[in-house]
């Protein structure tokens, strides 16, 4: 049983951010999947923008917190091919993490109808100045929207991956990896 935890800035940044991605997945796909009428439309794209800001922060936060405070650590029953498998996803997901709302936000700047961000409907947030500028916006904005979408599909696949993982952890190993991330479990 490894009983080392997470913090609980690191526990709360997790799961702030592991929500926020299932928002955003469900968000995300009711955008591409169903014609809605536009006022429900430009209140869905705004919700979007603005969990996806809320997420670019958190993870933001999350890399400093982890980069100045070592997580606990991996047990040392496990594999040297399942501890490198795990260190490489959990990079992959901090990239895909910080590179979908810089997609995001690359098309928002990038777009031609020039909508305004409103973060929250509070909030308003600008668009990158250097994508903004460019005289020929359209000639990339597909490429942003490209990289933001298949970015979403490989992340959604991370997220999946990563979940099954806990979950052998917890239910096949039992060897108490995923309550180390659990905010309600104490050992």
């Amino acid at each position: 049983m490894n009983k080392a935890r997470y913090d609980a800035v690191a526990i709360t940044l997790h799961w702030v951010i592991a929500l926020g991605i299932l928002a955003q997945i469900g968000v995300g796909w009711w955008m591409a999947s169903f014609h809605l009428p536009i006022h429900l439309k430009f209140v869905i794209y705004q919700l979007h923008k603005s969990v996806g800001i809320t997420i670019l922060f958190a993870v933001a936060a999350r890399v400093l917190w982890r980069l100045t405070h070592r997580p606990p650590p991996l047990p040392a029953t496990m594999p040297a091919l399942e501890r490198k498998a795990a260190t490489g996803a959990h990079h992959l997901l901090y990239l895909a993490m910080l590179a979908i709302p810089f997609t995001g936000w690359a098309v928002v700047s990038l777009s031609p109808y020039n909508i305004p961000t409103v973060l929250y409907g509070l909030l308003p947030w600008p668009d990158l100045p250097w994508l903004s500028a460019l005289a020929d916006k359209a000639a990339i904005e597909p490429w942003a929207e490209d990289a933001h979408a298949w970015l979403a599909y490989g992340a959604l696949g991370l997220v999946g991956l990563h979940a099954l993982a806990a979950l052998r952890h917890h239910f096949l190993l039992r060897d108490g990896m995923l309550r180390r991330m659990l905010p309600l479990f104490k050992e």
